[in-house]
């Protein structure tokens, strides 16, 4: 099993919106193209509180080039993006990261 640990770190004040475009849109079409997430955090205490953190579960890095390039050409992604962007950009940028386990990770 391979996790991404996806960090969006967001416009300032757009946080909100991103949340809802996840909360909203975008889990529904991951589970449309098989896109498993394994779970999704804010910053309590930290540098900033406008960053989105969220890990996905692959089961090989083929899986995910697959999946995630469908997702990303999917019409109805590409126009309910846009929509959810009319009032301004939402993320400044994204910082993605390709995790495997250790021998004596709890998760594997």
């Amino acid at each position: 099993m391979i996790h991404e640990l996806r960090i969006y770190h967001c416009v300032p004040g757009r946080l909100p919106a991103l949340l809802n475009r996840f909360d909203t849109i975008t889990l529904k079409l991951w589970e449309k193209h098989g896109i498993r997430q394994a779970g999704f955090w804010t910053m309590l205490v930290g540098d900033s509180n406008q960053d989105l953190y969220y890990l996905l579960e692959w089961e090989s890095l083929a899986e995910r080039e697959e999946k995630w390039n469908k997702f990303a050409a999917d019409p109805e992604w590409l126009e309910k993006r846009a929509e959810t962007e009319k009032d301004g950009q939402i993320v400044a940028k994204v910082v993605n990261y390709m995790l495997q386990p250790t021998s004596f990770s709890a998760v594997k």
